[in-house]
């Protein structure tokens, strides 16, 4: 087998076998095969695309080419969560907390932010000491001790994927459907979840500019999980404007705790509720939609799922004290809010825009080697639909550098389009896939 043929075959519009692919990604992954004739296959498969059979192999051979953890040493189904991410996206601080307090297993493995979008374990290091890794025997263990652990993801986790995802970024094949999917769900599925429930991004500040193309790749991602024997659903939201309020590691963390006391924004909530609702019935712990919310609202009510992420937090080495006192959470040296110039209302919000806002201050990372500054990020405080008066905040900017604060300031006024007209604000929630 030789990957010449491979390229030309799949140049000409031919299909890979299940065989083909995995000769071609465990070459790549050795080093065997070279980036000159991996990027010509990149730009064929651009170009041709893959049907289901290939894709799926394709997925499962980068799955794979690395560790794959084994799960079956936790008692019960074990349900992971995956965002195509976006700005403000705090979710899984306030839902997996909200899940497992329910009874749903949570053994997450989750990634850092690179550019305007956040990471979870990045967030999750406001908490001073948390350590998000661990040993697989330590992760299984706090998964059946306390029924949670979120950890980063090991380096050996589908490496194929990691070295494609370099390629293609400087190759221009990022956006192709399949490629996208495979991608997502090889690392998915060596996490070893039994059950995966998406959420996928549709707007301005999501990889998926538009529905239709958010549609396609939940349904890719959701037939690939199918066929590898996975229970899968799939929500889509909307990622027009930031989710929430707060954009910014430890302001994202404080943002989730007020959700997991019932004050939480209404859009995130409704998002926290949808996909909770989705995860205890792909578990089997609610039989419906109805029954599920009732469980999630009772677990926020009574204070279980705040106390189950204090608990996650102790766990893992963090201060613990810091979920019941905010005030603990790191801090910017300086809260600035943004006015607005003029009368009327708020028509729109360029929400990756805001997300490079947060970069600019400090909050995310240009490249992996960046420093993320914990403390820094901005709230907003009008929303799509929100009528404002001249003088009055947009918007608060938390800094630590005054020409940091300035370039974020002049982008971020930019961000927000205010006119006469009253927009309604859309609905977090799109569509849901089963």
């Amino acid at each position: 087998m030789r990957m010449y043929d491979l390229i030309m075959k799949k140049r000409n519009g031919g299909t890979l076998s299940r065989d083909e692919i995995f000769f071609m990604i465990e070459g790549y992954t050795k080093g065997n095969i070279p980036d000159y004739q991996m990027s010509a296959m990149m730009m064929a498969i651009y170009f041709n695309g893959m049907n289901e059979k290939e894709t799926a192999a394709l997925t499962m051979a980068m799955a794979e080419s690395g560790d794959q953890l084994d799960l079956s040493g936790i008692q019960g189904i074990k349900v992971d969560k995956h965002s195509t991410g976006g700005v403000g996206d705090k979710t899984s601080l306030a839902l997996t907390p909200m899940v497992s307090a329910c009874g749903v297993k949570i053994a997450k493995m989750s990634g850092r932010g690179l550019g305007h979008t956040g990471g979870t374990i990045d967030k999750l290091e406001s908490f001073q000491g948390f350590s998000t890794s661990l040993s697989e025997e330590a992760f299984i263990d706090q998964v059946n001790r306390i029924g949670i652990s979120i950890i980063g993801q090991t380096k050996n986790l589908a490496p194929a994927d990691k070295k494609l995802y370099a390629l293609r970024d400087v190759t221009a094949t990022v956006d192709n459907m399949s490629l996208i999917a495979s991608s997502i769900m090889s690392k998915k599925l060596a996490a070893g979840a039994d059950a995966i429930v998406l959420d996928v991004k549709t707007g301005s500040g999501a990889f998926m500019k538009e529905e239709a193309d958010a549609m396609l790749l939940a349904g890719e991602m959701m037939t690939i999980g199918k066929n590898a024997g996975r229970k899968m659903m799939a929500v889509i939201s909307d990622m027009d404007q930031p989710l929430g309020n707060a954009v910014g590691n430890a302001l994202e963390v404080k943002e989730a705790i007020e959700t997991l006391k019932g004050h939480g924004p209404a859009d995130f909530t409704e998002l926290c509720m949808t996909l909770g609702s989705c995860m205890l019935m792909v578990a089997e712990i609610a039989e419906n939609e109805q029954q599920a919310r009732e469980m999630l609202k009772e677990a926020v009510d009574s204070g279980k799922a705040l106390d189950k992420l204090a608990e996650l937090v102790e766990a893992q080495g963090g201060d613990k004290r810091m979920v019941y006192e905010t005030d603990l959470l790191p801090k910017a040296s300086s809260i600035t809010p943004l006015l607005s110039e003029k009368d009327g209302y708020v028509e729109k919000i360029q929400c990756d825009e805001v997300g490079i806002c947060s970069l600019i201050l400090g909050g995310g990372r240009e490249t992996k080697e960046s420093a993320i500054d914990l403390s820094v990020g901005i709230v907003l405080t009008k929303k799509v639909g929100s009528h404002v008066k001249a003088g009055e905040p947009l918007a608060y900017i938390h800094s630590n550098e005054e020409a940091k604060r300035l370039a974020c300031e002049e982008r971020l006024r930019k961000a927000f389009h205010i006119g006469d007209k009253v927009k309604k604000e859309g609905a977090i929630i799109h569509q849901i896939l089963k």
